[in-house]
């Protein structure tokens, strides 16, 4: 385990090991095979996991991105593009999808990748005993019983009614195929990196996949180490211990490059919400609701919490979406409304708890703070609870009455199948509206782009009414390097290029 001392913000100049300041790698250097590469992940605890369906943290959904893969996947740009599938097509009705897998994808262990396992993998996730994440939308349409395996590289996946956008859901990287014998306790899958060596909590170990089907990693091994304190991961990079970090303190992006290292900035649809509990009292009464979103000064969120690396939000996610509904009023701060709302349900001297951790990542403790002071304009008393990362994403995750959390860019279906409807596996706002949940169940089947659209436009507006979720922007990702590595590039769907490290080399020195 790597031990790192904790600095100030103002002190990292002074770090041990800083004093070279490589500047940033010559466009075009050819990369460098070999060494062992070290990454820093925000977050993680005794709870983190190697399970393919079930990642939670940033040190989660790194490991994961490691080890397994969708049949699709998203590029850089968030567009669609195969992975262990080299097509997913549906017929005319979109009630029958085919998958055809790439010829010769390799398991960890030596095996080939076959139908079989595709079956066996939408199987397990969509287990109702033990349902994953990726898979609770997928077990309301797939009829695996009914589907068949055509040949070896063929399945014909067989739903129950229409689903237009089954793709993005099989893009997810909660959706990974693994083998017919995967064992958790040695965890095999097709990634970049196989497994080694795990501590939760702590770190992982992966080794280069050579007979990885989109060429094998620049590296031999990855390290992929927890770090719950922002300025012990900063120290670490500065120091030269990882060679990269996910959502840099957003204040240091001007600092770390007088010191070797370079900031990482992605447009993406990230998000990092406070949320509200609609099921209990307070926030059952919609007004009470409203009123804390015209708390929020959007601006100053995104100005001071971001440091002015994000872009304002409405509310609404999935802001890629093509039917994200920009149309709606953007909401701006208005103290006046807010008390006057609060008046009407009886609580003009609301006092809530927010529950917060550093393991939320970067903007979640510092919009937390804005927060307070804002709310303190409306004659709101915000207790503000600074949880350890085990207990925030411990047993009690999921069930905070008023709280934070990290999402990450995801369209707008997918994104309400996760998170949004009856049943979801990451429900924090226990929202629940039968007509919002059925505009959604029509518009997953409509076939018809512009029918859709309206469809998901109309259950916006009941989100943007009565939803849970203060979104108050969107995350320009900002992620570090070293200047001593290379081949990590902008992404919009995950940070730090898409944790793709097999994408990463080190530069030659002279």
């Amino acid at each position: 385990m790597l031990k790192f001392g904790l600095v100030a913000g103002a002190a990292l100049a002074g770090l041990p090991g800083c004093s070279a300041v490589p500047g940033r790698p010559d466009p075009g250097t050819p990369p460098v095979r070999g060494g062992i590469y070290s990454h820093g992940a925000t977050g993680g605890g005794l709870k983190d996991t190697l399970e393919p369906y079930f990642p939670v943290t940033n040190p989660d959904i790194s490991r994961c991105m490691q080890l397994y893969e969708p049949l699709l996947r998203w590029d850089p740009n968030y567009e669609i593009e195969p992975s262990v599938a080299e097509s997913v097509t549906p017929n005319t009705d979109n009630t029958q999808w085919t998958v055809r897998l790439r010829d010769g994808v390799e398991f960890h262990h030596g095996k080939t990748v076959t139908a079989e396992d595709v079956m066996f993998s939408l199987a397990t996730v969509t287990d109702p005993d033990n349902t994953g994440s990726g898979g609770t939308e997928l077990a309301t349409v797939l009829e695996l019983n009914n589907s068949k395996i055509v040949d070896p590289r063929t399945i014909v996946l067989q739903l129950n009614s229409p689903y237009a956008v089954l793709d993005q859901l099989l893009a997810e990287y909660t959706v990974g195929i693994i083998p017919t014998d995967f064992d958790i306790s040695h965890p095999v899958g097709t990634g970049p990196f196989a497994y080694e060596h795990f501590v939760p909590g702590q770190l992982s170990r992966f080794v280069r996949h050579e007979n990885y089907w989109d060429g094998p990693a620049w590296v031999d091994e990855l390290f992929i180490y927890d770090f719950a304190d922002d300025a012990a991961k900063v120290n670490a990079l500065l120091a030269g211990q990882v060679q990269s970090i996910d959502n840099l303190p957003n204040y240091l992006a001007g600092t770390i490059e007088q010191q070797g290292a370079s900031p990482l900035v992605s447009e993406t649809g990230a998000w990092v919400p406070f949320t509200m509990r609609v099921d209990v009292a307070p926030f059952s009464d919609v007004r009470v609701r409203q009123a804390l979103r015209l708390i929020v000064d959007r601006q100053q969120m995104i100005d001071q919490a971001l440091n002015g690396f994000g872009i304002l939000g409405n509310d609404l996610y999935a802001p890629f979406d093509p039917a994200y509904a920009s149309d709606l009023p953007q909401r701006v701060q208005d103290i006046d409304q807010a008390r006057s709302l609060l008046r009407q349900a009886g609580q003009e001297n609301l006092e809530v708890e927010l529950v917060t951790s550093s393991a939320v990542g970067a903007g979640a403790v510092e919009s937390a703070n804005l927060f307070v002071e804002q709310a303190r304009q409306a004659g709101v008393t915000v207790r503000l609870n600074k949880a350890d990362a085990n207990v925030f994403y411990g047993d009690r995750y999921l069930s905070w009455n008023f709280a934070q959390d990290f999402w990450n860019t995801r369209n707008y279906i997918p994104q309400v199948a996760t998170s949004s409807v009856k049943g979801a596996t990451y429900n924090e706002t226990h929202f629940e509206d039968p007509t919002f949940t059925a505009l959604i169940e029509q518009a997953k089947r409509e076939p018809d782009p512009a029918r859709r659209r309206q469809l998901m436009h109309d259950a916006q507006e009941i989100e943007y009414n009565t939803g849970g979720y203060i979104i108050w922007g969107f995350k320009r990702q900002l992620d570090a390097y070293s200047n001593l590595v290379q081949g990590l590039e902008p992404h919009r769907y995950l940070p730090c290029s898409n944790f793709r490290f097999s994408r990463a080399s080190f530069v030659r020195q002279p």
